[in-house]
């Protein structure tokens, strides 16, 4: 079960007696690469960064930079730190994301927990185990090579009754070790693996469930005042010249008479109350007169064609990516030229963010749902002209997001009216607020060219995407002027920007873009979409050499790896190879036509090339309605490599929220606008995946404990819409190409091609 007592800090650990810790010296904050996500700061921390302590009591604290976003990395974490020190699972705590306490690993981003922040951690259980090995030769008198650590002590392998627990080892004893480089520590043979490879319940769930204290929302400190914020009329937008520029007027008496207010505050764009009730709070905000100047001339995006062109327009910043010797496409072939576009779309987090701040004596306390404490630290330094090493951010849970939602922005209102007022402020964001001003999943575009050879073969594949992304700056930054217009945008487009599948010809770049909307990065980020192209391009590749989909894949496939993720899924789904002349267009009684559809791939992240995470690969069956463009999905089959799996439960759960989600993105999810800003204010106007939509689901999930860990937050999501993009040509010989496949999209699509065809 998740544990709510008191853990000592690292102050507190950096001075105990009968401890030892593993610990590496402070370092500069991590730069991030040119155009990725990351902290800009300069701090220094004062203290070494822990990662292991072995307390006198026998329990053990882990340290890690990351969060735990609902992903399960607690548990798998705590797996990993009991697997190298030998010790019960139970008597693992782990601590995360407090960046006082824990080193600076960057953002919980990119899948990258367990596949990257996780190394220097079990490195550090095993180095506490040697030393413990250490200790107990001399204390036993016995050869170290005779002594076997287990079950948090260390004994005699021929004597067992000679036996000394960590606990006691420690007693009277403080050990600081500083972390070893990889090669220096003996890491556990993965053939001895006890716990890690094994299902292991989350930590996090028990307390969850008795609705005991984890969630941000939930926070009350002594003294605490509640406040709201009103924001300017250009919601979702932060780049244009009327940003923290359009405030005419705040009729404060308009509030004057209302019980409980306590201050109205106002800089820049930034307009917000304080009360001493949370009623009154929200009362004061809706009566609060404010005059704002509009936003002008602003890009239409209603429509499809009005997004697509506003995107193109954006200034960009081309990057070659890959461009090989023979780039050229033959000559004499039949060049195949299509384009993707990818909506806007929302995290759609279910509670509204929320935050408390207290700033008392220079000293500024945060209790955040951030996903990105250092990041978050930086900028509220930035916004109250504080060093970062007087501000404490205690990270606690907060709805779901899997990306950047109104964590941050939510935490520097808090903070800049209990600065106003001199007192804590709570603050939370009505679900308006959430919807409509949070940085969303960008729009992308994707533009394709590719020939065959005379074989049918691929012979040519010219790629470019076009992401338009920044780093989001928390939004108060923007509001009071602390923060300039960026006019830079992130390098994020080219996560899994070169296709899996072997062209011998290849142009692949990436026009990074400027914003359009306020936009971040949202699960899969770009590789998502560039996946959508990628695999819907290589099936109609198929369907031109008239080949089955799924043996034309295999047959371009250079990795075994990824033949064998797709081969898994196609057997369990009971593919049977089928020419794509020989569709399965049959139309039942009722109208409905059946379809089915593949789709691979890798999620590779990261500053390009980047590295990759989890493979993975969907089969999906479905029914469609031409008439009324209706959609079934009625049976998936998922199969995925993850490498050494550290808790197959904890895999399991990320597969299935993966592929929840992910249907939802796909058959229904696109943010609506209206005078060139986001318009959805409600769950009404941004409708997700309904229980009874859930179709039959079937996982695969390879063994392969040889390997090392891959990340699995976000390959999963990679393949399903193309799969079921795919899946809609076999039932109507149509290509899609613009989700999401709502029947309205289905059937206008449908209408423009002639109808569904036989």
């Amino acid at each position: 079960m998740m544990r709510t007592e008191t853990l000592p800090g690292r102050q507190a650990l950096l001075h105990d007696p009968d401890t030892l810790v593993v610990y590496r010296d402070p370092v500069p904050t991590p730069k991030p690469a040119p155009g990725q996500p990351g902290t800009d700061s300069d701090f220094l921390p004062s203290e070494p960064e822990l990662f292991v302590a072995v307390l006198g009591d026998g329990r053990v604290l882990g340290f890690n930079g990351h969060v735990d976003l609902g992903t399960g990395i607690r548990t798998a974490l705590g797996q990993i730190v009991a697997e190298e020190l030998n010790v019960s699972f139970d008597t693992v705590r782990m601590v995360l994301g407090h960046p006082r306490d824990v080193p600076n690993q960057g953002p919980t981003i990119a899948s990258a927990s367990i596949q990257i922040t996780a190394e220097p951690l079990r490195r550090a259980a095993a180095q506490a185990r040697e030393r413990l090995l250490d200790l107990a030769a001399e204390r036993l008198a016995a050869p170290r090579e005779q002594l076997v650590a287990a079950d948090g002590a260390v004994h005699h392998h021929a004597e067992p009754e000679r036996r000394l627990g960590y606990g006691e080892l420690l007693r009277g004893r403080r050990e600081d070790l500083k972390l070893a480089e990889a090669d220096q520590v003996p890491l556990k043979p993965r053939a001895d693996y006890r716990i890690v490879g094994q299902a292991t319940a989350r930590v996090d769930i028990p307390d969850k469930a008795r609705g005991n204290l984890t969630f941000v929302h939930d926070i009350r400190v002594p003294g605490m005042l509640h406040g709201r914020v009103v924001r300017p009329p250009y919601h979702g937008l932060d780049r244009g010249d009327f940003v923290g520029r359009s405030l005419l007027e705040v009729d404060r008496d308009s509030v004057a008479d209302l019980p409980g207010l306590v201050e109205v505050v106002v800089i820049g764009d930034f307009v917000g109350v304080v009360a001493e009730r949370e009623e009154q709070a929200i009362l004061a905000a809706r009566r609060l007169k404010v005059s704002w100047r509009a936003p002008e001339n602003l890009p239409a995006l209603n429509r499809d064609e009005d997004l697509e062109a506003a995107l193109r327009a954006l200034p960009a910043q081309r990057r070659e990516l890959v461009t090989d010797e023979d780039s050229e496409p033959p000559t004499d072939a039949d060049t195949l030229r299509r384009t993707y576009v990818w909506p806007y779309q929302l995290h759609g987090s279910i509670g509204p963010s929320c935050s408390v701040a207290a700033l008392e004596d220079g000293l500024l306390t945060l209790w955040s749902g951030t996903q990105n404490p250092h990041s978050l630290r930086a900028d509220l330094a930035r916004l109250l002209d504080l060093d970062e090493g007087n501000i404490d951010i205690r990270r606690y849970e907060a709805s779901g997001c899997y990306g950047r939602n109104c964590a941050d922005d939510v935490g520097a209102d808090a903070a800049l009216l209990a600065r106003a007022v001199g007192r804590p402020v709570r603050v939370q964001l009505s679900r308006e607020q959430e919807h409509l001003w949070e940085p969303k999943g960008a729009a992308q575009i994707m533009d394709v060219e590719g020939e065959q050879d005379a074989d049918g073969a691929p012979a040519s594949y010219r790629f470019v995407t076009r992401y338009p992304s920044d780093n989001a700056p928390t939004l108060a930054l923007r509001l009071i002027g602390k923060v300039a217009e960026g006019e830079h945008p992130f390098q994020m487009g080219d996560r899994t920007a070169v296709p899996p599948y072997a062209y011998p010809r290849r142009r692949i770049a990436c026009d990074d873009v400027p914003t359009l909307i306020r936009a971040a990065w949202l699960r899969g980020v770009s590789a998502l979409p560039n996946t959508f192209a990628h695999d819907s391009f290589i099936d109609e590749l198929a369907e031109r050499a008239g080949e089955d989909p799924l043996a034309y894949r295999l047959r371009h496939l250079d990795d075994d790896r990824a033949r064998a993720v797709l081969r898994a899924a196609a057997e369990r789904a009971g593919w049977v190879p089928r020419p794509w002349p020989m569709l399965s267009r049959a139309e039942q009684a009722d109208g409905w036509r059946n379809g089915r559809g593949l789709a691979y791939a890798r999620y590779v992240h990261s500053k390009f090339p980047g590295f990759g995470a989890s493979l993975a690969a969907w089969v999906v069956f479905l029914q469609v309605h031409p008439d009324s463009g209706r959609l079934r999905v009625q049976r998936l089959v998922v199969s995925q490599d993850a490498g050494l799996m550290v808790n197959p439960a904890g895999v399991r759960h990320q597969v299935h929220g993966n592929i929840v989600q992910m249907l939802g993105r796909t058959l229904k999810e696109s943010v609506p606008f209206e005078d060139g800003r986001p318009a959805a204010r409600e769950w009404g106007g941004y409708p997700l995946l309904r229980f009874s939509e859930l179709p039959e689901i079937d996982l695969v999930l390879m063994d392969a404990p040889d390997q090392p860990p891959l990340g699995v937050g976000e390959s999963t999501s990679l393949p399903a819409a193309p799969a079921i993009a795919n899946a809609l040509f076999d039932a109507t010989g149509v290509r899609f190409r613009r989700p999401p496949f709502t029947p309205e999209r289905v059937r206008a699509t449908l209408e423009a091609a002639g109808g569904a065809r036989r």
